[in-house]
């Protein structure tokens, strides 16, 4: 069972990584190093793009998972926290495209972005059930 001070902890790095992704999204870095166009023959900012989605369900579990005991709770809950962070994702799509003049929205990033959404939500899912059963 998770005490309360490490539920505080992980709603508080869950909105500290929301900050993060945010910077992430709409800073400038025109002076950063060169990185590889590909990785693994994925174009890099596709696998940065996967990378800073896939910890936000998982994140939003640790910070939030006592509201998810019985399987439809689960589901629920993962569903909601799909569609926030694909709403999540769409917004800086579109802000990056609508707001700012040093970036632009890209609709594979969004892709990018929703892969990693929906792979955290499955195992976050499966992650609950399967602590739900060994509970029962």
């Amino acid at each position: 069972m998770t005490s309360r001070r490490h539920k505080i902890a992980f709603q508080v790095l869950f909105f500290l990584y929301i900050a993060l992704l945010l910077f992430l999204c709409f800073g400038q870095f025109q002076n950063m190093h060169s990185v590889p166009r590909t990785i693994l023959g994925i174009p890099s900012d596709k696998v940065v793009h996967f990378c800073m989605f896939f910890p936000f369900p998982i994140l939003a579990f640790l910070a939030f998972d006592q509201y998810t005991d019985t399987v439809r709770q689960s589901l629920l809950f993962s569903g909601i926290t799909f569609v926030v962070g694909i709403l999540l994702a769409l917004g800086t799509e579109w802000g990056q495209a609508h707001l700012t003049r040093y970036r632009s929205g890209d609709t594979r990033d969004f892709l990018a972005d929703s892969l990693a959404l929906v792979l955290g939500t499955l195992i976050v899912l499966f992650w609950d059930i399967r602590k739900q059963k060994k509970k029962a």
